[in-house]
């Protein structure tokens, strides 16, 4: 596979934490770290005040891009809502990462989704090779003149 992606949405969250950026910051600062990665770009922070004619009534978008991939995190402080989404190349620990932000947002309760993206997707050269040989073998032989 090409990576594992694990999405963690939690509820009942200390909401003075949803609405602090230093905190966003940290969170994003430490998570690459904890899981192995390497941070490319410091996390970025953005407080959106909402929009009063939808469900949105504000919170912080905030994300760090890492060579493995990327971390965000979106708060609904209203809610006490927060949803944290993690895409990477390299295989992590994910009950460490989910352990972590769970007691970082002190959530009540967690709804945790984990795919394998990319199942087919050829990291190795001697896979690459089997999936190019396997379909280079049905394709038609061009007309001879």
């Amino acid at each position: 596979m090409f990576g594992p992606h694990l999405t963690l949405d939690l509820y009942g969250c200390n909401e003075e934490k949803l609405s602090d950026l230093n905190f966003i910051y940290k969170i994003l600062d430490e998570l690459p770290n904890l899981m192995e990665m390497h941070k490319i770009s410091p996390p970025q922070v953005i407080l959106h005040k909402g929009n009063p004619k939808s469900f949105d009534k504000g919170g912080i978008s905030a994300f760090v891009l890492i060579a493995e991939s990327h971390i965000s995190i979106h708060t609904f402080i209203g809610y006490g809502f927060a949803s944290v989404d993690i895409f990477s190349c390299k295989p992590f620990d994910e009950k460490k990462v989910e352990d972590y932000v769970v007691k970082a947002f002190e959530a009540k309760k967690v709804e945790k989704n984990f795919l394998e993206r990319g199942k087919e997707f050829p990291k190795e050269i001697g896979a690459a090779k089997e999936i190019i040989l396997k379909e280079r073998s049905t394709l038609k032989a061009p007309l001879q003149s």
